[in-house]
């Protein structure tokens, strides 16, 4: 039913995508609205929205207490974002002791992350509060499950599509188990010969995967997310014709989750920053396609989020632009700044 934005109640869910005048896409259908989303929505100027039909008992249950509404999501995503990176980490010792994974096992270690998507739609929030510098390997290949589900979703894929590439997601990095952590953790660049043994993590994780009895398709993603468009990846600098859709999906994952991510030999970049790194990609490097609806879809996310300008002044994104997703209209306490207008001005950091 279509109703008011002033008459949203916390638990609404969407009926479609909503989109604000200028085509950004603000709400995803089937969100269950938050007091951050109906803001969000009424941020945008939206007037009108559609929502799935309220049910009497469906009331009851959407009326939780402001604490409730604010933190239960939040905790309960947490806990599963804990609780699948503890998973991977199992996985990497059973695939170390035994030579295989067992899939009850790897269905066990992804179900409570895959179980919790449907409360979090605000990916940006979720990632600037799981991100650290700790077990890299492990939240990254949570990270990168994470948002293969996601572009997937944002791709038109149905639920069953998308909790498979986030499994692909999962596991892309299996490999690994097989290098040195003392190359994994090293504090400064690799050697020549310290790269060609980390490169060769994708070949075994494909390998991995495969005498696992996995599908085959999330053992090509393990071995194709390093490929690149234009033949410059690796291991078999394969061309766009022939890198597997998955691993399509699973490269923009992976290159976004790393580059946000806190190293032991760099800090971690912005996360609009990113974005328009992953934009530059999207030209030869990494599906133009995939890349686009990632931003598309990310973008939406960093209206209400607070920022750090190169001046040392705080605010908060008000807006985005159509024509300049990466430089919004922010407010700094009273005033309205819109960045494509001070080209001096950068944003340096978002965060909670």
């Amino acid at each position: 039913m279509r109703i008011s934005v002033m008459d949203l109640q916390v638990g609404d869910r969407t009926g479609s995508d909503v989109f604000n005048w200028n085509g950004l896409l603000v709400v995803s259908a089937h969100t269950v609205l938050n007091a951050d989303d109906i803001d969000k929505l009424q941020l945008h100027n939206i007037d009108y929205v559609d929502i799935m039909m309220r049910q009497q008992e469906q009331i009851a249950e959407s009326k939780p207490t402001a604490v409730q509404a604010e933190h239960t999501p939040a905790f309960s995503q947490t806990a599963a974002y804990e609780e699948a990176v503890s998973g991977i980490r199992d996985l990497f010792n059973q695939i170390n002791a035994q030579g295989k994974i067992d899939e009850k096992q790897v269905e066990q270690s992804f179900a409570p992350l895959a179980n919790h998507f449907v409360l979090q739609k605000d990916v940006v929030s979720l990632l600037l509060t799981l991100n650290s510098k700790d077990d890299y390997t492990y939240q990254h290949s949570v990270q990168v499950g994470m948002i293969s589900y996601y572009i997937s979703k944002w791709l038109g894929q149905s639920e069953e599509e998308a909790l498979f590439a986030g499994k692909a997601g999962y596991l892309h990095d299996l490999g690994k188990s097989r290098i040195d952590d003392a190359i994994l953790q090293k504090p400064g660049l690799l050697t020549d010969e310290e790269f060609d043994l980390v490169k060769k993590h994708a070949v075994y994780g494909y390998e991995m995967i495969l005498t696992s009895d996995l599908p085959e398709a999330i053992a090509l993603a393990a071995l194709q997310h390093h490929e690149r468009l234009d033949g410059t990846g690796y291991p078999s600098k394969l061309h766009s014709k022939d890198i597997h859709p998955l691993a399509k999906i699973v490269a923009v994952a992976d290159v976004y989750s790393a580059m946000i991510s806190q190293r032991v030999y760099r800090d971690k970049q912005d996360l609009l920053h990113v974005l328009k790194e992953l934009h530059l990609l999207s030209f030869g490097k990494l599906d133009p396609k995939i890349t686009q609806v990632f931003i598309r879809n990310m973008i939406p996310n960093f209206i209400n989020k607070r920022i750090l300008l190169n001046n040392g002044e705080n605010g908060i994104i008000v807006m985005t632009h159509p024509t300049d997703f990466f430089r919004p209209l922010v407010q700094i306490g009273e005033q309205f700044i819109n960045l494509p207008d001070y080209p001096e001005l950068e944003i340096m950091e978002i965060y909670m």
